[in-house]
């Protein structure tokens, strides 16, 4: 584990969980997946608790995501809409997005917690979205308890062995990054041939 993390968690414990969590799920690109294995990690050599790590993840998460929603939705839609043009996001592709997370959105809401990148940023979009707030709350919540379980007991399950945890879920999310990419991809031009025709 690298020395800075062994560092923060030595001065500050749980709240560097929290924060790394929380602010990852605010929109802010944080390494908040590897502060969380690397709480779980310490739980292993006995320094923290994992019940512990594992709740206050899932609060930060929740938390975080909540507030990024509500990002999204004071913000996000007005400037994508004054915006959007200038990057190919025009009116039509929003009403596609829109149409899009009406059907799936609960879905993307709750896998995108697993993604790289995609979970930074899913909750604004998801509130740029229109996205009906108790239906987000459940599958935000759902994917909160979830995921941080899973990251968690990863990590304390190879606490051992660092260098090859990193790896595994780097690779996991990224693998998950890509497949996402690809639909998103297949979507798009889809949808743009529609147009066309």
């Amino acid at each position: 584990m690298p020395q800075w993390l062994i560092d923060l968690f030595a001065r500050y414990g749980y709240a560097v969980v929290f924060f790394g969590v929380f602010l990852e799920n605010v929109g802010v690109p944080v390494p908040g997946e590897t502060v969380l294995l690397a709480g779980a990690v310490l739980a292993h050599a006995g320094q923290l608790s994992l019940l512990r790590v594992i709740l206050v993840a899932i609060m930060a998460a929740t938390f975080g995501d909540n507030l990024g929603f509500f990002i999204g939705r004071r913000g996000g839609r007005g400037l994508a809409e004054r915006y959007g043009g200038r990057v190919g996001l025009t009116p039509g592709r929003l009403a596609e997005f829109d149409r899009f997370f009406d059907r799936h959105g609960p879905k993307t809401v709750f896998v995108a917690r697993f993604i790289t990148g995609l979970r930074v940023v899913c909750a604004i979009l998801a509130g740029g979205s229109g996205m009906r707030w108790p239906t987000f709350v459940v599958y935000n919540a759902s994917g909160a308890v979830v995921w941080c379980t899973v990251i968690a007991c990863a990590g304390y399950a190879l606490g051992q062995s660092w260098e090859l945890l990193e790896r595994w879920i780097g690779r996991t999310g990224l693998l998950g990054l890509i497949v996402v990419c690809g639909a998103s991809a297949v979507w798009f031009l889809r949808s743009r041939r529609r147009g066309i025709s």
